[in-house]
């Protein structure tokens, strides 16, 4: 082995945000907030949709997947920055990089690949109302999650694998406050054109085909908006799908806002600033979007805790 390159390397350095020691507890705080809100969140509209049967439908089966893997998405990265910051320590172990760089590329291909499952629901939803619940039949939803799970899965394994083949000098700091797969296929020293090759040409497959499907869900659903003669049909066809392209317009801008932010700045503090907006606050938001405009979501929450309070022994004294 040459001097210098040590492919059995213990760990990296994670240099996060600042290195001002006054300016940890307002990160800790802020992100603990956040990732407590995202959990909390995502975990009522779970239990929202697993404890009301009106909710069992092929719209609320998908939310329920993607509020399940937005929790897996923040839980990946943000707690281990949480007891960083706490125990004053910046490093992560080599497995436990290559772990998070697993889990990391599977919550958020997986996220792309739901949003994408849930346009097509909308789609028929509006555009073939009448055959909705023969298309969007159980056996479709649920081999929809499965497949969209064993091709992330499949996908996150190839990534990884990837990288355990690579090998590294001494410079072993990653500017982020998590492994990401760039970042790590740049510090190598090894060959990574392979590595580039494998994570562009997944980037382009995960990432364009989903979108293409997206936005061809979505002109449908405006084209058949657009042949409602009657506003108030337009406004409850539109209604159905507003908070699903909410959720797609936020997570696909931050996504767009954080490669256009790295791309001009050179700087990867900024690129690190800018990945949270779709790591942490897209996540959280997510519920927040289905809950505030969706009527269902809040009755089934409200009957859920009115059920829990009169079922309570302790109501009686």
């Amino acid at each position: 082995m040459q001097p210098g390159n040590d492919t059995w390397i213990s760990g990296f350095l994670l240099l996060r945000f600042s290195e001002e020691p006054e300016v940890q507890p307002l990160i800790f705080g802020l992100f603990l907030s956040m990732y407590l809100i995202t959990v909390f969140g995502n975990l009522l509209i779970i239990l929202a949709v697993s404890s009301d049967p009106n909710l069992h439908t092929p719209m609320y089966f998908f939310l329920s997947n993607l509020s399940f893997v937005d929790i897996c998405f923040t839980s990946t990265t943000i707690p281990k920055m949480l007891w960083n910051i706490q125990a004053q320590n910046k490093g992560i172990t080599y497995e436990g990089c290559i772990t998070q760089i697993y889990f990391f590329t599977l919550s958020a291909v997986l996220d792309i690949f739901l949003l994408t499952v849930m346009a097509y629901d909308r789609f028929v939803a509006i555009c073939h109302p009448l055959h909705y619940t023969i298309i969007m039949n159980p056996r479709l939803c649920a081999l929809l999650v499965l497949m969209s799970w064993i091709i992330c899965l499949l996908n996150s394994l190839l990534q990884s694998l990837m990288v355990l083949r690579l090998s590294f000098c001494t410079n072993l700091k990653i500017p982020h406050f998590f492994c990401e797969l760039n970042q790590i296929i740049e510090l190598a020293c090894s060959d990574t054109f392979l590595n580039n090759m494998v994570m562009y040409f997944a980037a382009v497959l995960m990432g364009g085909g989903p979108f293409t499907g997206v936005l061809y869900s979505y002109s449908k659903i405006v084209s058949c908006i657009c042949g409602i003669s009657s506003p108030q049909g337009k406004y409850k066809a539109f209604s159905t799908c507003a908070s699903h392209l909410s959720v797609v317009s936020l997570f696909y801008c931050t996504m767009l806002g954080v490669y256009l932010s790295s791309a001009g700045t050179h700087s990867s503090q900024s690129s690190a600033t800018a990945s949270v907006m779709y790591t942490v606050v897209t996540p959280m938001l997510n519920p927040f979007i289905y809950s505030l405009r969706n009527k269902d979501i809040k009755r089934a929450l409200k009957a859920f805790f009115v059920k829990q309070t009169t079922n309570d022994p302790l109501s009686e004294y």
